[in-house]
């Protein structure tokens, strides 16, 4: 089920709105994981010149979402935790990177790590998904 699942995900990717506004773009995919990409604009930007923290967490929500639904599809979000640790400025390429580290019956959990391509760590996250159809 899961190459289906990362086949749906691949579909979904292509035609993401979102992600045609911001500039995402999914890197790479597997059972469990997923990493997707983004080059920060100058228009991301909060009043202090640094991305703005609702744009880390689209991607870091982004590679969640891909993350889970690769495990078990549809899978939505539930809760989500982030800890911003550094900031990020335009020109930044930035990679979320997220891999499932539970998939239960009632609960998926997931670990995200956002960095530059040079690796420093922009975010780290945590979030939890809930199955919405039950494995039979």
């Amino acid at each position: 089920m899961s190459q289906e699942n990362i086949q749906r995900m691949l579909q979904a990717a292509a035609a993401e709105p979102a992600w045609r506004v911001l500039g995402i773009e999914l890197v790479e995919i597997a059972e469990g994981f997923a990493r997707v990409r983004l080059r920060v604009k100058p228009e991301f930007c909060n009043f202090v010149g640094t991305i703005h923290g609702g744009i880390i967490m689209t991607l870091a929500d982004s590679a969640f979402g891909y993350a889970v639904n690769s495990v078990k599809y549809p899978t939505v979000a539930a809760q989500f935790n982030t800890h911003f640790l550094n900031p990020s400025e335009p020109g930044d390429e930035l990679e979320a990177e997220c891999q499932v580290i539970k998939a239960g019956r009632r609960a998926v959990m997931a670990e995200i790590r956002v960095a530059t391509s040079a690796g420093k760590i922009i975010a780290r996250a945590t979030g939890t998904g809930i199955p919405m159809v039950e494995d039979k």
